[in-house]
């Protein structure tokens, strides 16, 4: 399937889309926003557009099925936890217990109860597709929204978002509920009368996945909302407002709680700063391709705003960019004033990687930008091109985690039915494919138990660990020092096997058993931390434990 199945898909959605888009001296909406709301006209545009619908949708998913394994590296650590929820239920997980959560669970419910009915394999493909397809249609209804336009050319600049670093990261219930807040805001921007208590009833779902969303709906709409309502200067108002509830955020959190700062996250307006554009960064290879991206995107809009201007002679014409401009504007203010972890205390451990997941939410708010721009058959063209090149980089780099997780599975299968396994494995060089080594805890749904399983010693899930239990760790100190490999193996661990990286590639795993008294990560590649018997590992900083 491998590489053509990226080359057929960008190529069919290229191909088949292009004939729908204009290029109209003086554009006109595709979707009228007629009196009666935002729900008729939709329903007129998905009956018009069924066969386009369908088509992008295919395509869209073909990446999920170009492997044997899915990689979004936590995602392998949301299909363990299912499984383990499963055993919990069904009293086969002693030590291991369920707490009632409202948020930060919807994908793990989905999985869960799919994986009960169709198999764990299957239930994982089934809710990943739901969720993409969830994400990539709920920001083409935002951008619908800001536009009031379908933004059929922009669907190979979705996609890449669709597939970029939150995805790969696997942050699922993050990732979901943003598709659920895209759907929310469109609805609630352009709905009118009984359609908004479709949003309500829609909003506590998106909480039910993440809190972030949530946020995202809320301020995204209340800015929206009043900009539209307030003539003239007063627009000005609104984004008075937004700048002073940044900076109020900020400081009641660093006065409140223990932050963690990300190193020079400035200048945002370039490439390689959180503008959204590093959500297509997956490693050192794809930073020209990003760049490109964003020189594309740049010269598309300058030039629509030039023509703009020239044809209208004023700036009105660029009204219909104003809001949002102001709400990427102020996504970006927020990535630089906002720390990048918070430690709340009902929690051992900080929720993390706030920046880098919100520039999630600043990539889909720079497209809404460009879907306020007149559409043309290049811009398909070009995004295409790049979407095509972005795909077939995925595929390899993807590939090289499948033939690792083959290795893992290989490795489990020597085990008997029950066995303990801890990991150190390390992302590959030059990547942003974070957390790989959670490979193994998908490797063991059936077979065996990942004893360094981190969501229940984070207080932060639904799965939760007493101490002393047989199958996982429930002190967040030592899960993270079995991740670094300075656990030291305790007469209670045994049995207890260790997987790790036996080459200096990083791309070949191996397994040993563990001894009382040792270090878990004292045979194999190890680069994170300084140790005087091996001065060749280097001295990094390890990496702590991630939370979603």
């Amino acid at each position: 399937m491998g590489v053509p199945c990226a080359r057929i898909g960008a190529t069919s959605m290229h191909r088949r889309l292009e004939e729908s888009i204009e290029e109209p001296p003086n554009p006109t909406p595709a979707i009228p926003q007629a009196a009666e709301g935002a729900l008729a006209p939709a329903q007129s545009f998905v009956r018009t557009n069924a066969w386009a619908i369908g088509a992008v949708s295919v395509a869209l998913l073909i990446p999920c099925f170009c492997h044997r394994h899915l990689v979004a590296s936590d995602l392998a650590s949301h299909v363990y936890n299912a499984w383990l929820a499963a055993l919990i239920r069904s009293g086969q997980a002693p030590g291991l217990y369920l707490v009632t959560r409202w948020n930060n669970v919807l994908f793990d419910v989905i999985l869960e109860r799919l994986g009960m009915l169709v198999g764990w394999a299957a239930a994982e493909r089934i809710a990943v597709s739901l969720s993409i397809l969830v994400f990539f249609w709920g920001a083409f209804a935002l951008m619908s929204a800001a536009s009031r336009r379908a933004a059929w050319f922009l669907t190979p600049g979705i996609a890449m978002i669709a597939y970029g670093w939150t995805f790969q990261v696997g942050f699922s219930n993050y990732y979901l509920s943003l598709g659920l807040g895209f759907w929310s805001a469109a609805l609630l921007w352009r709905g009118k009368g009984w359609e908004l208590l479709l949003v309500l009833a829609l909003l506590p779902i998106v909480l039910l996945a993440h809190p972030f969303g949530f946020a995202f709906v809320l301020g995204a709409i209340a800015y929206a909302k009043i900009h539209e309502a307030l003539p003239g200067f007063w627009k000005l108002l609104p984004l008075a407002g937004a700048v002073a509830a940044i900076f109020l955020l900020r400081t009641y959190l660093t006065h409140h709680y223990p932050v963690q700062w990300m190193p020079n996250p400035l200048p945002l307006y370039l490439v390689n700063g959180l503008n959204g554009v590093d959500q297509l960064v997956l490693g050192s290879s794809y930073k020209n391709l990003a760049r490109i991206v964003f020189l594309a995107g740049a010269a598309c809009l300058l030039l629509d705003m030039t023509q703009r201007v020239v044809r209208g002679r004023s700036i009105k014409p660029l009204a219909a960019f104003s809001i949002p401009l102001a709400l990427y504007g102020i996504a970006l203010l927020a990535t630089a004033a906002w720390p990048d972890s918070i430690r709340f205390p009902q929690y051992a451990t900080p929720v993390s990687f706030l920046l880098t997941r919100f520039s999630s939410i600043s990539a889909v708010l720079a497209l809404c930008i460009l879907a306020c721009a007149a559409p043309k058959k290049w811009h398909l063209a070009v995004f295409g091109t790049l979407a095509l090149i972005f795909f077939v980089l995925l595929y390899r780099d993807s590939g090289i985690i499948n033939r690792m997780e083959d290795q893992a599975d290989r490795l489990v299968n020597q085990l008997p039915p029950g066995q303990r396994v801890t990991y150190t494995i390390w992302s590959l060089p030059n990547t942003r494919f974070n957390f790989i080594g959670r490979m193994v805890d998908r490797a063991c749904v059936g077979r065996c138990f990942s004893y360094q399983n981190y969501e229940p010693s984070t207080l932060q899930f639904r799965v939760r660990a007493r101490a002393g239990n047989p199958i996982v760790a429930s002190s967040v100190e030592d899960v993270d020092l079995m991740e670094t490999g300075l656990y030291v193996v305790r007469p209670a661990d045994l049995p207890l096997q260790q997987i790790y990286q036996c080459d200096d590639r990083r791309t070949v795993l191996c397994m040993r058993e563990l001894h009382a008294g040792e270090e878990n990560g004292r045979i194999g590649f190890n680069p994170g931390v300084y140790r005087a018997d091996r001065p060749d590992a280097g001295a990094a900083k390890p990496p702590a434990s991630a939370s979603h």
